[in-house]
């Protein structure tokens, strides 16, 4: 799938917002509300439910976070975010901070900045569970691969592991699940965390297998806008507190399952 041009996804945010008259102050809603960017299709990590409530380890780092800003459950407004819209969203004040499996690296970091770290994921596989001929990266350069448009997972299985797969980018990581149950595709690949949430999906059980291969380490940090340093701070203290009473750990627990292993919470980079 192929990523629309930055300003011509700047161009319609800002229409859109200036046809609405919503133009907020970084992500400050008028009613004292506060808007923070998810996934909306991650298993474990952050999902819109049916119901429309919302659930993950994202989704209960910000609501943590936002309890610590002063905001309560009540006055969150989440908002939907892609791989390939974050920075963009965060720019353009539609959104006060991204918590979205937010892999922190130095091409984000030039437009915006990063709390956290507050988890480590692993880039992982996942193919159906009757398939035996994918069991390592390198089997994957006769295969067919899915992944998202704009992740680091699309870029490191591209340009370093399997150069020679073909690659299919999709929209959502709903999008490769789909494709891979339907066999149009051999494997997907993402954050460890991720997949797990996909395969211990209620109806996906047995249907998928996670390979366990660590092929890079993601720090997943919060997104904020480039040099709101008293914002960064801000957030960092309630990381470093969410880690401290117990409440980061419980998070982990509940969202990925007793038997998923984890790194323990990492050090959270100094504000400079």
């Amino acid at each position: 799938m192929k990523v629309p041009q930055a300003g011509a996804v700047a161009a319609v945010i800002a229409i859109a917002l200036t046809a609405s008259g919503c133009v907020f102050g970084d992500g400050d809603q008028g009613d004292g509300t506060l808007a923070i960017g998810i996934k909306f299709d991650q298993p474990g990590i952050g999902m819109r439910e049916t119901d429309g409530t919302f659930s993950g380890f994202d989704v209960d780092v910000a609501t943590y976070v936002a309890k610590e800003l002063g905001y309560k459950a009540n006055k969150i407004e989440f908002k939907q975010v892609f791989s390939n819209d974050r920075e963009l969203l965060i720019q353009y004040n539609e959104v006060k901070f991204v918590v979205a499996s937010y892999s922190i690296n130095e091409k984000r970091k030039e437009k915006v900045d990063f709390a956290g770290p507050y988890f480590v994921a692993h880039q992982d596989l996942l193919t159906r569970a009757e398939d035996r001929s994918i069991n390592k990266a390198e089997d994957l350069n006769s295969k067919s691969l899915c992944s998202v448009s704009g992740s680091t997972s699309a870029e490191n299985l591209r340009n370093n592991l399997a150069p020679k797969a073909g690659l299919l980018e999709m929209g959502g990581y709903s999008d490769c699940v789909v494709a891979l149950q339907e066999s149009r595709v051999d494997a997907m690949t993402t954050d460890n965390s991720i997949l797990a949430g996909y395969a211990a999906r209620k109806g996906n059980e047995g249907k998928f297998k996670l390979l366990g291969q660590n092929l890079s380490n993601e720090n997943y940090g919060i997104g904020v806008k480039k040099g709101n340093k008293e914002l960064q701070r801000k957030i960092n203290d309630a990381l470093k507190k969410m880690v401290a009473d117990g409440s980061w750990e419980a998070a982990v627990k509940k969202n990925f399952g007793a038997n998923y292993k984890y790194d323990p919470a990492p050090a959270i980079t100094p504000v400079s």
